[in-house]
């Protein structure tokens, strides 16, 4: 037999299978999927390579072949689906194959498992007194203290012991070998659940909720697997309806993924799954040591595990009988990886699903127009939850327009109203979160007087302020001059925001020195545990007041919460992108669900400078079909996804000269590789950072109607770099359907 090896270098001139001969050592021991050192080039030398099939007959003569040295040390193998998978992500999203290899392996190598170690007696009262006894007759004071405390207590921690009898390991072990005692050594796993499960709630599903469930299980029964969208106002119990359809399959023995867009939701997310399936359920993220993801997987090659929670990167989890995969606030752009594959876990989800027969499941109170526009075309089943599971109202929405804030001269991030909201709170003891919606789109440039914004008259979309005094649209590349007047109504009030959540948090705690105040961003959640010890803070009563980014508007559940304050909406209203518009409505939206969970009804303030924007008025109103029309029209008349396909290709390099002169050379050939004539290519032009660690950077922009057209053009274009010299010291990414404007 022989070993189809990819090795493991990014070159992508050697993005190729290799082939290997299996020595007489390692017959019968080599799997799919697995790690192993092979000899490669001229010198041999020892390299890593991951095995992606066999075959019994070599291409080449069996005399210029080299053998497989060993398996990689601690190398742990993966199922041929998940090889197959990154095959098919390779091809998907462009990359090579061995960075597609080590985007799916979830982990490299095992980790030592931690022991507990226990003494315990073997002889009867009457043997170890005696024993004791002809101790103490040698002077032989170290046996006797172990032998006296074991009579005593005949079952101890080997630790404990040490330390509480003052013996060695040597005196133990002396002590085992004369068969007075024997160690007991359990492996234990770290385990990253640290929460204790809470007394269980019987909780009956609504009339939606159920409708919901029995329409996937009677689906599943009929072993029709498809992909689901689980649309549900916020508060309307989606994790209700994962929790039964999850039961449903592990009934079955089989597993579930669930996916979750951030470190931030785990906490609530976990304790509520754990309080359902105990310790069967999981989590993976990146802020688990080595041991722990190492210890993780381990459980699941054991079959310990039916529920695995955890950000993207958890998808590729080695379940033997995957049976369904739950991915919920499904438009959060955290799911679109930023490494090359740059795959989104959804289609990604899709391809699993397929290969392991199994269901997805997406679930938002804000479905992301991909997602929606699928279950419009049929692609797609659509569950809908119009009401809250308790039937509590949704939050009562206000609109308050900074511009006419100004004109009273308050000058302040707070509006009136939003301070006079936050004086109530306060004196009902009642909780509040303060969003600030900054997610890095300070770049553009609008008046706060009338609330005008400079956009690209090609575009449809703001303009970036650059530090060289030009705005830059970042899609064409279109170029004109910072202004300091506002050419709508000559006001000087015109630029950037430049407020923080630190900014906030000093402001609050000044206006309202009586208030608890606690501040959750990058900053403050840099620790392993900072996220959870900060919503455990807020849910335990310990603050009045959180004030954050977009992290504490997504998923999570304070009944105390009575109002949301969003300071500044226009900051993600007019990014330099064209999804400004989509992600405006969903982070607004978020966020007026997080009030009123409980028994007091919400409120909730979106102050902005657009009040009048569509996003912010269907926000407002918590009207997502009435966004979705009116943003589909826009992506109509621009051809933007998911009407079309969009396809970035990324080029870097450190001659300045040479890449403007590859991306042109790029952009020609594009247009002479697509065959259907449909495609449109924009740019060059230059990100929004254009140099990077004196690399500097261009994008290019296809369009098409049809994403074989994409792929087939991408295809065509790694060919082409590939084959010309001037290409290699640059390099060369691909994104399809970007989440973020470069």
């Amino acid at each position: 037999m022989y070993a189809e090896v990819i090795v493991d270098i990014s070159n992508e001139k050697l993005d190729k299978v290799f082939e290997y001969s299996i020595p007489s050592t390692l017959e019968g021991m080599l799997q799919i999927g697995m790690e192993v050192m092979v000899p490669f080039g001229r010198g041999n030398r020892e390299t890593n390579g991951y095995i992606i099939g066999f075959r019994s007959s070599p291409e080449f003569t069996p005399d210029r072949i080299k053998p497989v040295l060993s398996i990689r040390e601690g190398s742990r193998s993966v199922s041929s689906r998940l090889v197959a998978l990154a095959a098919w992500m390779k091809e998907y999203y462009g990359g090579t194959m061995i960075q597609a290899l080590k985007t799916v392996l979830p982990i490299k190598k095992k980790e030592k498992l931690l022991e507990r170690r226990r003494v315990r007696l073997l002889l009867d009262e009457e043997e170890g007194q005696r024993k004791l006894d002809f101790y103490l007759g040698k002077n032989q004071r170290a046996r006797a203290r172990l032998l006296a405390g074991l009579l005593e207590q005949p079952e101890q921690e080997y630790d404990l012991i040490t330390k509480k009898l003052n013996v060695s390991s040597a005196v133990i072990h002396a002590l085992r070998e004369q068969g007075v005692l024997e160690i007991d050594i359990e492996h234990i796993f770290r385990n990253p659940v640290k929460y204790q499960v809470r007394e269980k709630k019987n909780i009956s599903c609504t009339e939606e909720q159920q409708a919901a469930v029995d329409c996937f299980c009677m689906d599943y029964e009929k072993k029709h697997y498809g992909t689901y969208l689980l649309y549900g106002v916020t508060g309307s119990g989606k994790t209700e309806v994962y929790m039964e359809m999850i039961q449903y399959v592990v009934s079955k023995g089989r597993q579930a993924i669930v996916l979750i867009p951030e470190i931030a939701l785990t906490y609530q997310t976990v304790l509520r799954f754990y309080g359902r399936f105990g310790d069967r359920v999981s989590i993976l993220n990146s802020r688990l040591s080595p041991g722990e993801r190492s210890d993780q997987m381990e459980r699941v090659e054991r079959g310990e595990v039916d529920v695995m929670i955890g950000p993207r990167s958890a998808l590729f989890t080695p379940f033997s009988d995957l049976g369904l995969i739950v991915i919920d606030e499904e438009h959060e752009t955290t799911y679109k990886s930023e490494q090359v594959p740059r795959f989104h876990a959804r289609e990604t989800a899709e391809e699993r699903a397929r290969m392991e027969g199994a269901s997805v499941v997406l679930g938002s109170a804000t479905p992301s127009l991909e997602a929606f526009y699928r279950c419009r075309t049929g692609k797609y089943t659509l569950l809908a939850l119009t009401k809250r599971a308790a039937d509590q109202k949704l939050a009562a929405v206000y609109t308050v327009d900074m511009r006419e804030e100004l004109k009273k001269g308050n000058r302040s991030i707070l509006s009136d109203r939003l301070r006079r909201l936050m004086k109530e709170r306060l004196a009902k003891g009642q909780q509040m979160m303060l969003f600030l919606n900054r997610r890095g789109y300070a770049g553009f440039v609008s008046c706060r007087s009338c609330g005008y914004v400079v956009k690209c008259p090609h575009c449809d979309v703001s303009l970036s302020a650059h530090r060289n005094g030009r705005l830059v649209c970042h899609y064409c590349g279109y170029e004109e001059q910072v202004i300091r007047k506002c050419p709508s109504c000559g006001s000087s009030y015109i630029g950037g925001f430049k407020a923080g959540t630190q900014a906030v948090e000093e402001l609050i705690k000044r206006e309202f020195p009586q208030a608890s105040v606690l501040r959750m961003d990058m900053d403050t959640t840099k620790t392993k545990d900072g996220h959870e010890r900060i919503l455990s803070a807020f849910a335990n009563g310990e603050a009045d007041i959180l004030v954050g980014t977009q992290m504490i508007v997504k998923g999570h559940d304070f009944p105390n919460v009575t109002l949301v304050g969003v300071l500044a909406a226009d900051l993600s209203l007019y990014g330099d992108d064209y999804r400004a518009g989509e992600r405006t409505f969903e982070l607004l939206t978020q966020a007026a669900g997080r009030a009123g969970r409980g028994k007091q009804k919400g409120e909730a303030v979106i102050q902005t400078y657009s009040p009048e924007h569509y996003s912010v008025v269907m926000a407002a109103r918590q009207d997502y079909e009435g966004f979705y029309e009116e943003e589909m029209h826009y992506r109509k008349l621009m051809g933007y996804p998911p009407v079309s396909e969009l396809l970035a290709v990324l080029a870097g390099g450190g001659d300045e000269e040479l890449l403007e002169k590859a991306v042109r050379y790029l952009k020609e050939f594009a247009v002479r590789a697509d065959k259907s004539g449909k495609l449109q290519v924009i740019g060059p032009a230059s990100p929004h950072v254009g140099k990077v660690n004196d690399v500097y950077r261009r994008v290019l922009y296809l369009k098409s109607e049809d994403y074989s057209t994409l792929t087939a053009v991408k295809n065509h274009m790694e060919q082409y770099i590939e084959m010309n010299q001037g290409f290699q010291t640059l390099k060369i990414q691909f994104d399809f359907n970007p989440m973020n404007i470069f």
